[in-house]
């Protein structure tokens, strides 16, 4: 099957980490390409989490910090919610929801 080639054709430019260069280049669907990258499914929780994300650059200019992603969680999940955050993306905040959000790479952060 020819669909994730296809797609592929639609990636924007990333760095060499696999972060986009500009995020404004990102929709959902270079999100599911990005997902692939990183062998996650995405589910409506991830989807949950990603939007945030997204509406929190659209309004700030800057990637949320994983605790903003946490309270937002939260409210749907109580006090699981980081422990939700993490099982959602197992390698790291930074490392797998920034990058499938479209984040570039947050230079002070670590990629835990």
């Amino acid at each position: 099957m020819n669909q994730t080639s296809d797609l592929a054709i639609l990636m924007p430019e990333r760095d060499a980490e696999g972060y986009l260069i500009e995020p404004g280049d990102w929709n959902e669907a270079v999100a599911k390409l990005l997902a692939e990258d990183e062998n996650i499914q995405l589910n409506d929780d991830h989807w949950d989490a990603i939007r945030f994300m997204r509406e929190y650059y659209e309004e700030h200019q800057i990637a949320a910090d994983a605790r903003y992603v946490i309270r937002h969680l939260a409210e749907r999940m109580g006090r699981d919610a980081q422990k939700k955050l993490f099982e959602l993306f197992p390698y790291g905040y930074v490392k797998q929801a920034c990058k499938i959000a479209g984040m570039k790479r947050p230079r002070a952060w670590s990629t835990g």
